[in-house]
């Protein structure tokens, strides 16, 4: 829109608009498909947000250059065909090769293999001839390549180690795999007659082993792009008052351009054309102040129900809340707060939030007190980080224990938090 320019800090709102180019009747009847005020005013994608030409350089985003990468399967055909094989060979060499799983693994047999080829190429292929380039790639990089399964990639890679601990190791995984994997030290050093520090040196070695060749398909290596988060408000705390303001930074105020309507001309084509810009500009700029006063309302109205909250930065002073308590303060409906809070970020003095985060579920204590899922979430955290690795608590356990501290939940509600906050079971957790 050509009557559209950014509006100068010291200038006043009602200069914005000059009385004599105020829109007429007929200009507002062609703008009324546009007029959708609750939609817009709701709407997340800031397409009206463009950036001042004056800015400093520090404000720019750079988005960061993708360097060119190659798939690992190509990679591992390069390494093959570098050796001094035959024609025959190298062919065989790639089909081994796209016969691995997206981890690397060759889970087919010698035979099985010797003879999808002879099919597929229609040209008979020996055992011997697939097993040797089978050994081949076992030796290739990654380390692990053509590992039949987990206990065969481990071995792979203990072979290459060179340490004293490693020949336990591999004894271990080779003999006694289902109970290293299920962490049955006392059984393991029953059966085996290892001391607890040689057992303890040899599982060290092993959590140190890669589980798969190929991780995340091979995408590792590929310069990961990273979004920025830019919060859509700036809390501050100052004693005990808290004040709440959107973060404008970069996103110039709108005014209509008059010098330009005057300068269009006075014909009829003119005013006309001048008057459905006026129009169009005018609701666009009420559209975004209606949009920042909800956002502002539904923001302020959040921190006001979260207080403490915010004074603190404790999750364990959150309370129960869900879209509905915002909706009914501020008198609007449940899918406008969705959306205004939906993908936005608040920049307080202890970091950056997501609004998400805010709503929670309300779960009764002993005493009948409500609180939020998150502040048990966070006395769960604290039980594990304090108990005995060499005896972790199991749900039970921990379902005992916040029990006492009046928190009274089942101990599949206790597993299903655990498996949130990506806390391993006991077993997993215990260590020498």
């Amino acid at each position: 829109n050509p009557l559209l320019e950014e509006r100068q800090n010291d200038e006043q709102d009602g200069e914005a608009n000059d009385a004599e180019f105020s829109s007429s009747p007929q200009a507002e009847d062609r703008t009324q498909d546009y007029m959708d005020w609750d939609e817009f005013s709701n709407d997340d994608l800031p397409d009206y947000r463009t950036r001042i030409d004056h800015a400093s350089d520090d404000d720019k985003l750079y988005t960061p250059v993708v360097v060119e990468t190659t798939d690992w399967r190509s990679e591992l055909k390069e390494q093959f065909h570098l050796l001094p094989f035959s024609e025959k060979q190298l062919q065989l060499a790639d089909f081994l090769i796209d016969s691995l799983t997206d981890q690397g693994y060759l889970p087919a047999s010698v035979s099985a293999l010797a003879d999808d080829v002879s099919f597929t190429t229609g040209v008979f292929v020996e055992e011997e001839d697939v097993h040797f380039l089978v050994d081949c790639l076992r030796k290739m990089e990654p380390i692990g390549l053509g590992a039949r399964d987990l206990k065969d990639c481990l071995l792979i890679q203990l072979a290459r180690e060179k340490s004293p601990a490693a020949g336990v190791a591999s004894w271990l995984v080779d003999d006694l795999f289902e109970e290293v994997a299920a962490r049955n030290y006392d059984k393991i050093m029953r059966m085996s007659g290892l001391q607890q520090h040689e057992l303890k040196e040899a599982i060290a070695l092993i959590s140190t082993l890669r589980p798969y060749p190929i991780v995340d398909g091979g995408s590792s290596s590929a310069m990961v792009m990273k979004e920025t988060i830019v919060p859509d408000y700036i809390i501050t705390v100052e004693n005990e008052a808290i004040e709440v303001g959107l973060n404008t930074r970069g996103i110039p105020p709108l005014k209509v351009n008059t010098d330009y309507a005057k300068s269009v001309g006075t014909s009829r084509s003119a005013a006309s054309y001048v008057n459905s810009k006026i129009s169009a500009a005018q609701w666009l700029i009420e559209a975004i102040l209606q949009r920042e006063a909800t956002m502002l309302k539904t923001m302020r109205t959040i921190v006001n129900l979260q207080r403490a909250y915010f004074l603190t930065g404790d999750v364990r002073y959150l309370k129960p809340m869900v879209l509905r308590d915002i909706a009914e303060r501020i008198k609007m409906d449940v899918s406008t707060i969705s959306r205004t809070t939906s993908g936005k970020y608040a920049q307080t003095p202890f970091g950056i939030i997501h609004l998400k985060d805010l709503f929670t579920e309300g779960v009764k204590t002993d005493n009948g007190e409500e609180v939020s899922n998150r502040q048990i979430q966070s006395a769960l955290v604290t039980l594990v980080g304090q108990e005995d690795k060499s005896q972790p608590l199991n749900d039970t356990q921990l379902t005992e224990l916040l029990a006492q501290q009046g928190y009274s939940l089942a101990r599949r509600t206790i597993a299903k938090y655990r498996d949130l906050l990506d806390i391993p079971s006991a077993t997993m957790r215990r260590v020498l």
